[in-house]
């Protein structure tokens, strides 16, 4: 065992830097030997330092599963509830290399519920092993992770047929379990599928050729692994710089920051930026370790300009525009990854390689399932659920067909409220709204409307549980404005209700959209000069923090109606919390469906031992100098 231990660091890695990296991922179902397939492969290609090997040998006593032997599986389960358990839960990533090739290596969870750790791994890989257990073959997890594996543009597939040993190395098992994969994978969209018997536990066929099999003629699975072709660094397609900053130390020097996605950047070059179209000549390139003439993807560089064009962080610098063309509203798939759900119309954080825009999900247009590979209506993503949505941005940006470049094609979403991570995206297509659908400027502006109504515009939107008097406070305040001569209009719930959104219903979806829909129409009334006044529970942060982001600052009032809840449900105007009570009204808020209170809210309205025209009286003393001219 001590040959295969580490001792120069130095030597062990002599022209290391000449070598080029393969990331692999490595699948498959629970127990099929994933951890302990890397755990050999590492071992065998003498990667593991003493001090590993120790405290492997220590752990294998306390946690290992091959009794007094070595269990590899702890070379890599990084956790100690992985440990416990005798599972992977998160990605493990390793590293590894031999005389031809470097590697990094990462062991996806198996569960499904752990279905984003393993679509996180995938996303930065080139090629996959899928571990089959020989004693059950083809199982639904199997094509779960093989169809993943696909959808996030893994070309090259190793199918590992593992633990060889317990159907005594029958090839007629193999063959058949090859056949049926190979059968599937003609479904999806690899270049190429090579099957390989294995035993991870004793070694077989991982980097020497097993004497238990002498009816398989194929290499071993690290000889498989240094023959795959990759493509050699994206350094043949379409250059792509994505600015992450603007280097200014001094009056005399403006660097561009980023890290080249694709494409090779050579001094003299000419760039162009893909949102304003300005081009200028490469005069410099910078890398870590000084000037270069040359550089390929990967290399994170400073490269400074002939000329001074207008460049800042999520700009994507190009060479000819190649289907960058910025949008605001593309076509992706949508790997969903939160236990909240992901609802059409909520507004969340779009991040880019370097740029993060506001946005929302217009459209559901079908979920993908994974089990059957079949499309499936839909109008919510669920945590692991997988769908084809359309994304609408506050502002265009530069971005590309995932297929074509995975760093300048993907994106996270990032809920506002938490800054959590929600999900992960694939561009699939830019549907050119930015392109064919521009605001129309009109002669008349809302400042002249609001110097012929003598005050300026805004909104005053109101918020509280049905039965708070939300209602009935907008009325008793614009009566009282409509006497002083203010130009005004209510947006009540009910009332809205009859028309804008008679289509709609009360799930959480509905209820988004619904806001949504009020927010639009609210930010044209104040274009046109009004002082509107909006009545409605509005019970989520997320949509009435996406009103106000719509609205100006200065043109938004968040008055919060504090009624308890046992006051309004002992009013009870329409009997709706009776009929929530017994289950006849479902998603009623404050019952069944959240409320969640406004954290700082302009003006907090607290109605139980107030009248409307007092609570009105309040909002008017803030109200009247906000809209003096």
């Amino acid at each position: 065992m001590a040959s295969h231990l580490k001792n120069d660091i130095a030597s062990t890695h002599t022209d290391s830097k000449d070598k080029d990296v393969l990331k692999f991922l490595t699948c498959g179902s629970v127990d099929d030997g994933k951890s302990t397939l890397l755990g050999r492969l590492i071992f065998e290609s003498d990667n593991i330092y003493g001090d590993q090997l120790e405290s492997a040998i220590q752990e294998s006593r306390l946690y290992g599963t091959t009794e007094d032997k070595l269990d590899f599986a702890l070379l890599l389960d990084g956790l100690q509830a992985e440990r416990e358990q005798g599972i992977t839960i998160d990605v493990a990533y390793r590293f590894f290399e031999t005389g031809k090739r470097k590697f990094v290596a990462a062991d996806a969870p198996g569960h499904e519920q752990y279905t984003r750790n393993m679509v996180t791994a995938a996303s930065n890989c080139e090629a996959a092993i899928v571990l089959v257990d020989a004693t059950k073959g083809v199982i639904q997890q199997t094509k779960r992770h093989s169809f993943l594996a696909s959808l996030l543009g893994l070309k090259h597939v190793i199918l590992a047929v593992n633990k060889m040993d317990l159907i005594n190395f029958d090839n007629s098992v193999f063959e058949a379990i090859s056949d049926s994969f190979r059968l599937f994978a003609n479904t999806l969209d690899f270049d190429d599928v090579i099957c390989v018997p294995i035993c991870a536990l004793k070694g077989d066929n991982i980097c020497v050729i097993s004497g238990e099999m002498e009816w398989y003629s194929g290499p071993t699975l690290l000889s498989l692994l240094e023959a795959i072709d990759t493509g050699k660094n994206n350094a043949d397609a379409p250059f792509r710089l994505p600015i992450q900053w603007v280097n200014r130390p001094s009056r005399e020097f403006r660097g561009y920051c980023g890290n080249i996605s694709s494409g090779t950047l050579r001094a003299g070059d000419i760039v162009m930026s893909s949102l304003t179209e300005q081009r200028s000549e490469v005069k410099e390139i910078f890398a870590p370790n000084g000037n270069v003439d040359e550089a390929v993807p990967g290399l994170s560089v400073t490269i400074t300009l002939t000329d001074e064009i207008d460049l800042s962080r999520g700009d994507v610098l190009t060479k000819d525009p190649h289907n960058i063309v910025p949008a605001n509203h593309f076509a992706s798939t949508i790997i969903w990854m939160a236990e909240q759900k992901l609802i059409k119309g909520r507004p969340v954080i779009v991040k880019f390689f370097t740029d993060e825009i506001s946005g929302q999900v217009t459209e559901i247009k079908h979920l993908i399932d994974i089990t059957s590979m079949m499309k499936r209506p839909g109008d919510e993503l669920s945590i692991n659920e997988i769908g084809y949505c359309k994304i609408a941005l506050d502002r265009p940006t530069a971005f590309d067909n995932y297929n074509e470049n995975k760093i300048t094609g993907s994106f996270i979403l990032i809920d506002k409220l938490s800054n959590e991570t929600v999900g992960a995206g694939l561009i699939a297509h830019s549907l050119d709204r930015s392109q064919n659908i521009r605001w129309h400027g009109m002669a008349i502006k809302k400042e002249q409307r609001a110097l012929k109504n003598l005050h300026k515009p805004c909104v005053i939107w109101l918020t509280g549980l049905s039965g708070s008097g939300k209602s009935t406070i907008a009325d008793a305040l614009e009566q009282k404005l409509f006497a002083l001569g203010y130009k005004t209009y209510t947006l009540d719930g009910d009332n809205v209700r009859q028309g804008l959104s008679n289509d709609l219903g009360f799930t959480e979806a509905d209820r988004v959209e619904n806001i949504r829909r009020i927010a639009e129409v609210a930010k044209l009334m104040v274009d046109a000069g009004l002082i509107v006044i909006t009545a409605f529970i509005s019970p989520f942060i997320s949509e009435r923090d996406y009103a106000r982001q719509i609205i100006a600052d200065d043109e938004f009032l968040e008055v919060f109606v504090d009624t308890p809840l046992e006051i309004c449900e002992a009013r009870d105007p329409k009997g709706l919390y009776a009929k929530a009570r017994s289950g006849q009204l479902k998603n009623f808020t404050g019952i069944d469906s959240e409320y969640q209170q406004p954290a700082n809210p302009e003006i907090v309205l607290k109605s139980e031992n107030k009248t409307p025209e007092e609570l009105a009286e309040q909002v008017l003393e803030y109200l009247i100098p906000m809209t003096k001219l």
